[in-house]
């Protein structure tokens, strides 16, 4: 090492043991070190900082650290010098690993280095921008920044220079007083989100002040890259590509994720002639250490009376709460959170409103505010979330995550556990606590893949059409343009990187209103496409050639437009549920839930049973009804099973069922104590499918070779129910729920009840009328799949809502025009309007949108096309069996038919009855006892 690192080093040691008695909160205890004597691994790294940001590196955050080697994190130490060199690079590592301040660091070294060097100091331009999918995310990164930047420039005071680098944030509730300051004195780090800066890059203003930027950070780019804000973000990186003076140098920051490399050139887009951008990537996903077990409350979650098992899980989340400073609980629904909250609060002493707290998006800014800083300050034993807090905030003192229930993913798990011990070198310590045995299944596998570094991957959308319209839209508002131009920019960011002349045909004919009657229907032009006339035309340019292909703006009022209803985030409203005929009002239902209704599907709503009939815009007609329920009232906030963690599900049942016909239960829970679970977990999973094989034997677990089709009879009910078994989460099982209940229906001519979760789906018609289910799985032609899923769309309330969503961001719909804001109600009455025209156009490419939207981003065709293939090359059996009641793996899926299970004693009792069945079918239950564990594991 050089003399100047080893001089640093050895004042590094001398500050580190002077600050033996730091008290800043969430601050590491410093090690005092004798450079001499050690190795350490990233003296490089701290050579290539100024001597004032090197000083207050060592003495703020990058304390020498033996386990580590050095004073930087593993994420920290490969990715400054790579920014530092000016390499595009995608930094995947763990919450709490000091990744985005790997991308700030290089840089402020860099803003200060030019500060210093110049009289003037630094341009009133923005050098870099920091794009953050949540506005609490920038407001808190803006925070982080003024600690760097104000220590920094007291160092620099201290070498006798002069050097100021400012910061800023702008987002939707940035007041205009304050985006009239920015004009005047501009932060060189500007903290921003995805819809903001699609404004900026067309405020005329604003826009000129990122000519200037060198530096780009997205932040949580996993989290926008599986969703049109991220496509929506591709595009714009791309036109900031073309309006800077140079290229600017792309850091992405993502927690664990995969694919990396597709994540990477998310991130870096393409060149004009379609190479991906050169760029790196930082793989320090797992560098930090996990403990993470799964737990249940009983080792028998059909037959212990539920008021046992959620006593049991109370009691058991007290304990862990209060053998932990800070806990945060991750519920998988708002009412969750606030129910887990509820009851600790009323069983125990021990929680009030001044240590306790609930966090999601439903509440008010003020009480999340107000949550996040005592989660800041520690003062909060315990707080219960959804999903809210899975990105944003550190929360330093955090010590323990509990995930009550499955999170759906490997992916998810981490990022949620992640959140605990927020610092390198903390193990990360998790517990997810599962009340439903077919969570257990799921979350055991999704531990043991999360250990073995299995991550879920992330799908982003291809091709948007409704984004591609935004974007087109405001490039040509902010000037005439050649349209190869345009198409350029498109093409340069991933989601269009295999975007087709036909497509863009398409999407021009709708820009450009090429269709007879749609002005009619009050859907404009909002761009014109000519070529630039000669010098005496109406229409000349001189800045282009004569004949050259342009686009440019329609309209007076285009800017306003634009920068009132761009972005992709869909409103939301709620129906009104009303009795046909008599337009009696029966209560309220988020419009989410429609996705899952069909006409006849039964919901319970106010402790009434209700048949659905129809919707027109915002008003639900039904019918009463006594029949049972098909879609549970919770269904819609339910996040859905990973497809990629549902196969490896699939490949663990093959395992277990393997075992247990070579060694039995003994040989199953020897192996299972092998897996990150409790003893309960192990008991309770073992009895779930040995019954399952006594009842109906081992084929009647679906694998990742087998599917499993069973056919129960409800005399009782007059119906006749199938259940599919098949592990691929529930996007996947409802399209390919959606063709074979479109076959049946037409086979048996008979109205055909479909209800879908992640393990499976269930059918059920009248019972005089019978088709072969496992027969119309082998039929389904992987050719036709996608064709089918979309024909099977059409007339649905899923259809008329996102096409709604869908012209609302193609702005065929305008939310704000002209001082009126419509409602999403009022939105979708605009689009059932405009459907039945729009469905008439040839290849209308808002509706060749929404299907694409439906189809594969929502119903998984790709998964659906992949799995039938197999069964066509007969890769993955059909095994079908008639039954006198469910089996045990089926009983989820068999109380989505028989009861509301928002209803837990309805659920219980209907869980008992099924488990009464089938112990009598098999003459009561296995031998589980210690003698039988014995000899397994002798």
């Amino acid at each position: 090492m050089a003399d100047i690192g080893r001089d640093l080093l050895s004042d590094a040691a001398e500050r580190a043991a002077a600050a033996d008695g730091d008290d800043r909160a969430g601050a590491p205890e410093p090690f005092p070190f004798d450079p001499e004597a050690v190795d350490v691994a990233d003296g490089d790294v701290l050579e290539r900082l100024e001597p004032p940001v090197r000083e207050w590196w060592v003495e703020e955050f990058g304390r020498y650290v033996g386990d580590n080697g050095g004073f930087f994190t593993p994420p920290q130490r490969e990715a400054i010098p790579l920014v530092d060199e000016g390499t595009n690079a995608l930094v995947c590592a763990p919450t709490g690993s000091g990744k985005t301040l790997a991308s700030f660091t290089a840089i402020l070294n860099d803003l200060f280095g030019r500060a210093r060097e110049s009289d003037d100091g630094l341009d009133n331009a923005v050098y870099c921008l920091y794009v953050s999918p949540l506005k609490s995310l920038a407001n808190d990164i803006h925070r982080n920044l003024t600690v760097p930047l104000d220590g920094i420039e007291a160092r620099v005071d201290d070498h006798g220079g002069d050097a100021a680098v400012r910061h800023a944030i702008r987002h939707g509730d940035t007041d205009e007083a304050e985006r009239r300051r920015m004009l005047d004195e501009t932060p060189h780090i500007l903290n921003t989100t995805p819809e903001t800066l699609s404004i900026l890059l067309n405020a005329p203003k604003f826009r000129e002040k990122l000519r200037s930027v060198e530096y780009v950070i997205v932040d949580e780019i996993h989290s926008l890259a599986e969703n049109k804000r991220g496509t929506h973000l591709s595009v714009s990186l791309e036109r900031l590509e073309t309006l800077a003076d140079t290229s600017p140098t792309r850091i992405g920051c993502s927690a664990t994720v995969e694919p990396l490399d597709t994540m990477a050139e998310f991130l870096v887009g393409r060149d004009d002639a379609g190479a991906v951008r050169d760029h790196e990537i930082v793989d320090t996903r797992f560098v930090r250490d996990f403990d993470l077990e799964l737990e249940c409350p009983t080792d028998d979650l059909i037959d212990t009376p539920r008021s046992e098992v959620q006593s049991g899980f109370y009691d058991r989340l007290h304990d862990l709460i209060g053998s932990h400073d800070n806990t945060l609980v991750f519920t998988n629904t708002r009412s969750g959170a606030e129910r887990v909250l509820e009851n600790l609060r009323g069983r125990f002493d021990a929680y009030d409103h001044d240590n306790s707290g609930c966090h999601h998006g439903s509440l008010s800014k003020e009480r999340r505010m107000a949550v996040e800083e005592g989660l800041k300050e520690g003062s909060l034993d315990v707080v219960t979330t959804s999903t809210s807090l899975e990105l944003g905030i550190d929360m330093p003192h955090l010590d323990l995550v509990v995930q009550v229930g499955s999170p759906k993913s490997v992916a998810s798990l981490l990022q949620r556990v992640g959140r605990a011990g927020h610092s390198l070198g903390q193990t990360v310590e998790g517990r997810v606590i599962a009340l439903d045995r077919d969570e257990l299944v799921e979350c055991a596998v999704m531990l043991r893949k999360a250990e073995s570094g299995f991550v879920d991957r992330v799908f982003v959308p291809e091709t948007p059409q409704d984004v591609a319209a935004q974007h087109v839209y405001g490039m040509a508002i902010a000037a005439v343009r050649r349209e190869g131009e345009i198409l350029r920019t498109l093409r340069r960011a991933y989601p269009y990187r295999n975007y087709a002349d036909a497509e863009w045909e398409q999407l021009l004919k709708y820009l450009t209103a090429d269709y007879d009657g749609l002005e009619e229907k009050n859907v404009y032009a909002k761009v014109w496409r000519d070529t630039n006339d000669p010098p005496d035309g109406e229409h000349h340019h001189p800045e282009f050639d004569v004949g050259a292909p342009l686009i440019g703006k329609r309209g007076r009022l285009a800017r306003v437009i634009y920068m009132t209803n761009i972005g992709t985030i869909p409103d939301s409203f709620t129906c009104d549920v009303l009795l046909r005929g008599g337009d009696e009002w029966l209560g309220q239902l988020d419009e989410n839930y429609l996705d899952t209704l069909e006409k006849g599907d039964v919901f319970v709503l106010g402790g009434d049973r209700f048949e659905y009939r129809y919707r027109r815009g915002s008003k639900v007609y039904v019918d009463r009804t006594a029949a049972q329920p098909t879609v549970p009232s919770w269904f819609s906030e339910r996040l859905p099973l990973s497809y990629d963690l549902g196969r490896e599900i699939a490949v663990f049942q093959r395992e277990l069922v393997d075992r247990l016909s070579g060694g039995g239960p003994p040989a199953v829970r020897e192996w299972l104590r092998t897996f990150p679970v409790d003893e309960n977990s192990v008991r309770a999973i073992t009895r779930l499918f040995d019954e399952q094989r006594r009842y109906a034997g081992v084929d009647s677990v679906a694998t990742d070779d087998r599917f499993v089709v069973e056919e129960v009879l409800d005399r009782e009910q007059y119906r006749r129910h199938f259940y599919v078994h098949s592990t691929y989460g529930r996007r996947f099982n409802d399209g390919l729920s959606r063709l074979v209940a479109q076959r049946c229906a037409r086979r048996s001519n008979a109205n055909v009840q479909v209800a879908v979760a992640d393990n499976g789906f269930s059918l059920s018609m009248p019972l005089n009328r019978k088709v072969d289910v496992g027969a119309v799985l082998r039929d389904l032609d992987p050719a036709t799949v996608r064709a089918d899923l979309r024909a099977a769309l059409d007339g649905t309330d899923l259809l008329q809502r996102y096409f709604r969503i869908n012209a609302t961001r193609s702005l065929m719909i305008l939310k704000r025009y002209k001082g009126y804001e419509k409602s999403a109600a009022e939105q979708q009455v605009s689009a059932e309007m405009l459907l039945s025209f729009a469905e008439d156009l040839d290849e209308f490419a808002v509706i060749d949108e929404t299907y694409r939207e439906i189809v594969e981003d929502k119903l998984n065709v790709a998964g659906i096309e992949e799995v039938v293939g197999a069964l066509r090359r007969d890769e993955i059996d059909v095994v079908t069996a008639e039954l006198d009641s469910p089996t045990p793996r089926a009983f989820g899926l068999a109380t989505l038919l028989a009861s509301d299970v928002v209803l837990a004693e309805d659920e219980s009792a209907v869980l008992q009855e099924f488990h009464e069945r089938v112990l009598e079918s098999i003459g009561g239950e296995g031998d589980d006892g210690d003698e039988d564990v014995a000899v397994g594991e002798s």
